[in-house]
């Protein structure tokens, strides 16, 4: 059974649409053909079947002869609204009782309380939003940094949508000229220019290529760089994430092994969510416990998309450091050296280190180069940002899909070249604009409908 029944797109339906619980005001929403109408039935003031659209009216809230809240109510008529249907939103005050009491009076009319997501649900089945936008509603509510705000706002105005259409039409157009030689077959003609195919096929993945490597990019500002701070024992770490932190989070002590669990926390740096590890030291483990907590580094370690590798630059010798990095640290992600306790040494580190040149050097405890390491660490993500016009691909769905039109892509490059038959190569492109079609909601199931909607919030 889908998420969605059709009979269900003609029901009038109502919900929630500000967080429950005691506030000054309370929004109820409408959506559907009879929505003004029914609202008319209990509202005294002005006669809404009268009242043009995007107009706001003040009234009272009627039961019978019971007056339920004073309330102003804004009309929004079809085309020209979220869901394409009348919609009507209500704006009470936010007393949990008269919110619960307006919702009632208008589910006694016939209205239906509205499913997880069904207002977006019915501005992309009504052509207002494509899937991709839709997804964007979510992401703009769900979003917690400046970051995965332009992302998702960038998204819902359509500069996504809008790249992946124009890819899939210029597909569409050579896929048509390949279905009609097949009509031909036994003339053996050919319509579509095979090379300029193949020159659009690489053009196409090129861009496609481009956004696939965003995601790495999007996905961290969307939840956060998983960024792991390892070392050995009493290199520091509890103390560089404090500093981090700029507040006393995680235990610091001069016994080395203090840190046998791992600890996280979020930290905003210019807008880029990084999420920071501190994880127990890397060391032969000299007890159970212990050796629990280095097994849980290394597999933090293989997850994390930046590592931070700190040491001690008053104990630690260039080739303990290389022995360390060697034997630890067997990752392809961005490395950070760090060279902690500048403050506890005389030794001339800079020059000892000097074979890596970009090696950063602190004091975790004085905070010493703490803003030059978080400089370091955004330019790090930046760096690997590519210039897609400004699009930025944050939702694994939509990566997914962009990985299987590669791989389809890549086979009708293949079959160019090996200049297979025309019903073929129809098949594989056929394949990519499946997919890429999946992205816009071009393509699309209602299990795959239903678990995008479900997971929204009630009244949106």
């Amino acid at each position: 059974m889908s998420f969605y029944s059709h009979s269900d797109l003609s029901d009038t339906i109502i919900a929630l649409s500000t967080p429950p619980g005691v506030g000054a005001l309370g929004v109820i929403r409408l959506s559907g053909t009879d929505s003004i109408s029914i609202a008319d039935q209990v509202f005294l003031g002005k006669d809404l079947m009268k009242q043009k659209s995007h107009t706001v009216h003040y009234g009272l809230i009627k039961d019978g002869d019971r007056t339920i809240d004073e309330v102003m109510l804004s009309i929004f008529r079809t085309p020209k609204s979220f869901t394409k249907d009348n919609m009507v939103e209500i704006t009470c005050h936010g007393s949990p009782y008269i919110l619960q009491e307006v919702i009632r009076l208008f589910q006694s009319k016939g209205v239906r309380l509205a499913k997880a997501g069904e207002f977006t649900m019915r501005a992309f089945l009504n052509g207002r939003i494509d899937l991709s936008q839709a997804e964007a509603v979510a992401d703009l509510i769900a979003s917690e940094n400046a970051s995965a705000h332009t992302m998702a706002i960038q998204q819902m105005r359509g500069g996504f949508s809008k790249q992946i259409s124009e890819l899939r039409q210029q597909l569409i157009n050579f896929a048509s000229l390949i279905e009609l030689e097949l009509d031909f077959g036994e003339e053996d003609v050919e319509f579509a220019d095979r090379s300029q195919l193949l020159n659009l096929i690489g053009e196409i993945k090129r861009i496609i290529r481009q956004l696939i490597q965003s995601f790495q990019l999007g996905n961290a500002m969307k939840n956060g760089v998983q960024t792991v701070i390892a070392g050995r024992p009493n290199a520091g770490k509890s103390t560089l994430l404090n500093a981090l932190l700029n507040e006393d989070r995680a235990l610091v002590s001069d016994i080395p092994g203090t840190t046998r669990d791992t600890i996280e926390e979020l930290i905003n740096i210019d807008g880029i969510p990084f999420r920071f590890i501190d994880t127990a030291g890397i060391r032969e483990a000299r007890d159970t416990i212990e050796a629990m907590g280095v097994e849980k580094t290394m597999e933090k370690l293989e997850k994390s998309a930046l590592t931070i590798f700190l040491f001690d630059v008053s104990s630690c010798s260039p080739e303990q450091l290389k022995s360390d990095l060697k034997d630890f640290i067997k990752i392809d992600n961005p490395l950070v050296l760090v060279g902690n306790k500048i403050d506890d040494t005389e030794v001339n580190y800079q020059s000892l280190f000097a074979e890596w040149d970009e090696m950063i050097f602190i004091s975790s405890k004085d905070q010493t180069n703490i803003e030059k390491l978080k400089n370091t660490l955004k330019s790090k993500i930046l760096d690997d940002e590519i210039n897609t016009g400004g699009t930025i691909v944050s939702n694994a769905r939509h990566h997914e899909a962009l990985l299987r039109s590669m791989q389809s892509l890549d086979e009708v490059s293949k079959g160019l070249d090996l200049q297979i038959s025309g019903e073929l190569l129809a098949l594989d492109i056929r394949q990519a604009l499946h997919y890429l079609g999946e992205i816009s909601g071009e393509v699309s199931t209602d299990d795959l409908l239903g678990n995008i909607f479900s997971k929204f919030c009630i009244g949106k």
